[in-house]
């Protein structure tokens, strides 16, 4: 049996690279899980789940591939597995799985671009209304917590997020439209 050459055999992701990657990669599959379910600490747990099946199929791993699209597969195997264990009567079909997943293999470059004017969107907000968003969206303030931080009511705090992801989403399409027309 020949042995192979170093240039014919495929390149394999060492183990910190693995991290490195799965690090950069994880807020988007937890974004991805949460479109499935939900409740942050259960799509958490998911996304250890996966980051668990990552790891030990690491060697599977193509580095000339990108990563976050494998690791999606594998958070939506554990999400499928998640889902399929609730007795909960509102949890998600098998069709409506297979169609978020469809959906996100068809969409990569749209999402990309639709987070770059979320980014810019979030810079127009008025300070107030930004600091909320950041609270709540990145630091994970609960609604009672912003409630405390900002001196409003629980129910102001929802209509005010409400509003602003309004206001965010309609900024997100114009700038989506200006790019159609140009």
């Amino acid at each position: 049996m020949a042995e192979e050459s170093p240039e014919s055999s495929p390149r394999t992701c060492s183990h910190r690279e693995f991290i490195r990657l799965f690090l950069e990669s994880e807020r988007e599959l937890l974004r991805y899980v949460m479109v499935l379910v939900p409740n942050v600490a259960d799509a958490r747990d998911i996304v250890q789940e996966a980051a668990v099946a990552l790891w030990e199929k690491i060697d599977q791993y193509d580095p000339e591939k990108p990563f976050a699209p494998w690791a999606c597969r594998f958070a939506l195997n554990e999400a499928r597995m998640f889902l399929r264990q609730q007795a909960r009567p509102h949890r998600l079909s098998e069709e409506a799985v297979a169609l978020v997943e469809a959906q996100r293999l068809q969409m990569p470059a749209a999402l990309d671009q639709r987070r770059d004017h979320l980014k810019d969107c979030l810079q127009t907000l008025p300070e107030r209304q930004g600091a909320m968003v950041r609270a709540h969206y990145f630091d994970e303030l609960t609604t009672e917590e912003l409630s405390a931080r900002f001196g409003k009511s629980v129910e102001a705090v929802y209509k005010a997020l409400q509003r602003t992801r309004q206001a965010l989403q309609q900024c997100i399409e114009q700038k989506m439209a200006t790019e159609v027309g140009r």
